[in-house]
């Protein structure tokens, strides 16, 4: 019978996703027990409140100190300005893209915004070291341009086509008719705009951001390179930071393999993983309660 047929032609396809879906759930476990593994034997050398409150990161010291809270303040401070300068500009670009610009200027620029999402962060990072730390020194009398403010001008950057894109289709998916239906009541485009389709499309808006976000705060090279490298609390835009993911990246290579250091430097994944874990389900929250507000 040819619905019989049909159920057995699916037969392969079905195992086929079975089986690679089983694999990428096995590598993600494997990933985490691997982190839990090698992270978790710092708290033998140090209590937990010790390595988050702690304000010195001398791993390698005689009496060493283990503590991360520059490290997350670093990797929190730097997410939170960057955000502050990129949500604006990339839902107001997204607002143009969607409502305000021609279809066909349009359609030429966003696989233009699309593929600036994956321009090389290392790019970004020497343009921040060669261009935007010299005139930052010179202009506000600094000691060095590699700063918290330069990382998070970079970072902003970077992350503005992904939100932009990502709340351009947002907004692109309200139904015409809820448009239309503000114009049959007087309403001006902007305010079609501003009252009706951008509340239409919040939930996935905040989503865009929330990615955004979570794209800023697993950010490396461009922290690596252009945040100063500092582990100390930040007390103002323009002082030198560390974050969390760019004290790996400069420490991992030189620690021996097993070590305490080596262990505190695996903390950090785990802590980072944990923070990306906790917008994803902030992300999914979002999305549960954007179905009740349609």
């Amino acid at each position: 019978m040819p619905q019989a047929g049909t159920l057995k032609g699916d037969r392969l396809p079905k195992a086929v996703i079975a089986v690679l879906a089983s694999t990428g759930m096995a590598i993600m476990l494997f990933i985490i027990a691997f982190l839990l593994r090698e992270g978790v034997p710092i708290l033998q050398e140090a209590t937990l409140g010790e390595i988050l409150t702690g304000v010195y990161w001398y791993p390698t010291s005689d009496e060493p100190d283990f503590g991360m809270l520059p490290l997350i303040l670093g990797s929190i401070s730097v997410t939170l300005l960057s955000s502050l300068l990129a949500i604006p500009i990339s839902i107001c670009l997204a607002i143009f893209l969607s409502e305000i610009c021609p279809r066909g200027v349009g359609e030429l620029f966003k696989p233009v915004l699309e593929i600036l999402s994956f321009f090389p962060s290392v790019v970004l990072g020497f343009l921040g070291m060669m261009l935007i730390a010299p005139w930052l020194q010179q202009t506000f009398q600094l000691f060095s341009g590699l700063n918290m403010f330069n990382a998070s001008v970079l970072m902003g950057i970077m992350i503005v086509p992904i939100i932009s894109s990502l709340t351009e289709d947002s907004l692109s998916a309200i139904p015409k008719t809820l448009r239309d239906a503000s114009y049959a009541l007087g309403a001006t485009r902007m305010e079609t705009v501003l009252k009706v389709v951008v509340p239409a499309a919040l939930p996935g808006i905040l989503q865009a951001c929330l990615l955004g976000i979570m794209r800023a705060i697993g950010e490396t090279m461009v922290v690596l390179m252009a945040a100063g490298g500092a582990a100390v609390i930040p007390r103002s835009i323009m002082d030198p930071v560390r974050p969390l993911t760019s004290t790996i990246a400069a420490e991992m290579g030189e620690t021996p393999v097993g070590s305490v250091h080596y262990n505190a430097l695996f903390f950090i994944g785990v802590l980072l993983l944990v923070m990306t874990l906790l917008i994803n389900l902030l992300a999914q929250w979002i999305e549960q309660r954007g179905k009740r507000w349609r």
